[in-house]
């Protein structure tokens, strides 16, 4: 099946971008990333027989790649045309979120929670908790009394041993 979806990311990654890179992942599926569009898509074995699972989702600065936002279950037996389409759904679907999450009155740059559905989008976004202005901070002893009692008992400590020395006339 890994040489079917190799074979498969190969010919869908010459439809979908000019600029790709495919490579294999630890758990047996392909991961196609277009570094000039920002986006990548993975095809994993999906529970069914000859069914595969596709997941879109951005690349971040740096290079990481951000959680999947789309997910979809085709057959294996699809035409490259059939799974280019699927796979421009998906990454439109993951654009407009990022849009939503990078706007204004979005969810932020965090994104929703994965699995949260379209619940989240009616909520007004939480306000920033203000820090205090620098400079209103506790002024006066920098020394408190739990440092005093310690110095206290290290300076009776020092002395007990040297009386006990014979240090002192």
């Amino acid at each position: 099946m890994s040489a079917q979806l190799r074979e498969a990311a190969s010919e869908l990654a010459a439809v979908l971008w000019r600029e790709h890179t495919v490579y294999r992942e630890r758990s047996g599926g392909v991961v196609i990333r277009g570094e000039h569009v920002r986006r990548w898509i993975s095809l994993a074995p999906a529970g069914g027989r000859n069914e595969i699972l596709l997941r879109a989702g951005r690349i971040l600065d740096g290079g990481t790649t951000a959680p999947a936002r789309s997910e979809a279950v085709m057959p294996l037996t699809a035409g490259t045309a059939e799974l280019a389409a699927a796979c421009r759904r998906l990454l439109a679907e993951t654009a407009a979120e990022a849009a939503v999450a990078s706007s204004p009155g979005g969810d932020g740059p965090a994104g929703r929670r994965r699995g949260a559905g379209r619940a989240g989008r009616g909520t007004a976004p939480r306000p920033r908790r203000q820090r205090p202005p620098r400079g209103t901070g506790k002024k006066g002893r920098h020394t408190g009394a739990g440092s005093w009692i310690v110095l206290l008992c290290l300076a009776g400590v020092a002395a007990y041993y040297a009386w006990s020395a014979g240090l002192t006339p």
